[in-house]
């Protein structure tokens, strides 16, 4: 009986201990998400002032009815822009117009998997993380080309090539910059 007690004592040990690394962990979490908050914060605070400052270099009213002082107005955008109809080209290839915009999305969305969010804390720890961003962010060029060539439509279509070629011309002095730091923390 002593030796079962004694088990069952280092067994909820070692859980209180595993315990207290995911509390650590989760706390170590906690400046990052103060950190996306400020920046979200700024981020509106920035959008508000360009429309105070637009409207009063224009001689007009500026955003004034979405909340208090029209603090909310950029809130107000985005949510009308989330319900927005969402327009299908008559000529076009309908299949390649709604998934073109969703490569271009889930290839960002992808890259983020590798990227380490605390000490302990990467959603997929891989040896090749640096290189892995780089291929799957490289996608997203392709998805804008395929929403502007499936719409069946020369100016949508070089708009598409526009995108995609800011996009890659974006990539490669990025690219160039994280393979010589890589290259150089390997060396």
């Amino acid at each position: 009986m002593i030796i079962d007690r004694v088990e069952v004592e280092t067994i909820n040990s070692f859980w209180k201990l595993e315990l207290l690394k995911e509390v650590y962990g989760l706390i170590s979490i906690l400046p990052i998400l103060i950190l996306l908050l400020g920046i979200t914060i700024e981020v509106l605070v920035i959008v508000w002032l360009e429309r105070e400052i637009s409207a009063s270099i224009q001689q007009r009213i500026g955003p004034e009815y979405a909340g208090p002082l029209g603090l909310l107005q950029a809130i107000a955008e985005g949510t009308k822009l989330l319900f927005k109809e969402d327009i299908l080209p008559s000529r076009g290839d309908i299949s390649l117009f709604s998934i073109g915009p969703s490569i271009a999305v889930i290839s960002v969305l992808l890259s983020f998997l590798v990227i380490p969010l605390g000490y302990h804390f990467v959603l997929a720890d891989l040896s090749i993380g640096v290189f892995l961003w780089i291929a799957i962010s490289s996608i997203a060029p392709i998805g804008l080309l395929m929403a502007g060539y499936s719409s069946n439509n020369k100016y949508s279509f070089s708009g598409g090539l526009r995108a995609a070629a800011q996009s890659i011309s974006y990539e490669i002095p990025l690219t160039f910059c994280v393979l010589a730091i890589s290259l150089r923390v390997i060396h």
